[in-house]
């Protein structure tokens, strides 16, 4: 799971300070989009991004006074400096960039957002932002969890918003509202709620742990995805061989893939080391909900497949159809790394493509 937030949990273990960067606003042209955070820690950043250049430095300094002060802030950078500056940035947008200097005492949600990513379940991180001074603020999270029958039951001062958290829910991006709350005083002062979204990576599951195989688990890892692989000799399917996997099943590849949980953020490649291996894999997905199903051989072999395949009636033509095979975009490759890139380059094709058709989440 390549989350910040699960990253956090993992590196709050170190007993260091850290602090967690998130920009929350922009405005116009930015390097990044809100929801997008970097953690720190007082020798500098550790993981995550904030869209590199001029603004990750800025705003690195920031976090790294924060840090020192131990005092969590809000803080706005400007993106506009003239054309002819040599080292300003002139992307002409703003960034809001929420520096949170004391994570730790939001392990409880962080905790369950990394328990629902693991069950694969998406839900809404809020992060009430009390501003008490301008210098000062205090911090509220709480890790709302998507149910089948949405039924938002949320602490104060989270309860007013079960509207916008529906909204978050439904609309899949990251949000900040302002709104005012009574203090003891009676005196109504401004705050904020940021509404951040977040979802299961997509699956990467590859049958076969070949030299493809590995190629791309390492290409799947650094493309956000979660990778799978499935094979059924130990000497090929291990941590060593594969050490960019999240899971790795050493099992009969065909019996893996059926029982392996498919759903539409699925994407499965099948690159065994044999057209045998490769059929029982194909015949255990090709009528599942999976958003891709990519097998490799050459023409000749997949149009003796489909023959097969139709006349044994495991699939129908549609089906088949849907099957990536040869799998990859046709670069010209030779090589195994030109191959897995090739298929990194479909599977992100694809995936991009998959992101646009489906526009708001249901």
């Amino acid at each position: 799971m390549k989350n910040i937030y699960v990253r956090l949990i993992e590196l709050l273990k170190g007993g260091k300070q850290l602090a967690l960067s998130t920009i929350i606003q922009t405005k116009g042209s930015t390097p990044q989009v809100p929801g997008a955070s970097a953690l720190f820690s007082a020798a500098g950043r550790l993981e995550g991004t904030l869209g590199g250049g001029l603004l990750e430095f800025e705003a690195e300094k920031e976090t790294l006074q924060s840090i020192k002060e131990n005092a969590s802030r809000l803080s706005d950078f400007y993106l506009k400096e003239d054309i002819s500056s040599k080292e300003g940035a002139i992307c002409g947008g703003e960034a809001k960039i929420l520096i949170d200097t004391s994570p730790e005492e939001h392990r409880g949600p962080f905790q369950e957002l990394k328990q629902s990513l693991f069950h694969r379940k998406p839900g809404v991180l809020a992060t009430f932002i009390d501003l008490i001074s301008a210098e000062k603020i205090s911090l509220l999270r709480e890790w709302i969890e998507r149910k089948e029958k949405q039924d938002i039951a949320l602490k104060s001062p989270f309860s007013p918003f079960r509207e916008e958290i529906g909204k978050a829910f439904s609309e899949g991006k990251p949000s900040l509202l302002r709104t005012w709350i009574k203090r003891a005083t009676g005196q109504a002062k401004e705050s904020l709620l940021f509404l951040e979204p977040i979802s299961p990576l997509p699956q990467l599951v590859i049958a076969g742990a070949g030299h493809i195989g590995q190629a791309l688990a390492r290409l799947g890892n650094f493309l956000n995805f979660e990778v799978t692989v499935i094979d059924d000799r130990p000497e090929y399917a291990n941590k060593k061989l594969l050490p960019e996997a999240d899971h790795i099943l050493v099992e009969e590849i065909g019996k893996a893939v059926q029982n392996f949980s498919i759903s539409g953020d699925t994407y499965l490649v099948i690159v065994t080391r044999g057209h045998r291996h490769d059929g029982e894999a194909l015949r255990q997905c090709i009528a599942s909900q999976a958003a891709y199903v990519g097998m490799i051989g050459s023409r000749r072999k997949i149009k003796l497949m489909r023959q097969k395949f139709l006349e044994k009636g495991w699939a129908t033509s549609n089906q088949f159809d849907r099957v990536k095979a040869p799998v990859g975009l046709d670069i010209q490759s030779k090589t195994v790394e030109e191959i897995a890139i090739s298929i990194a380059a479909q599977l992100v094709l694809v995936r991009s493509q998959a992101q646009e058709k489906k526009g708001p989440r249901d």
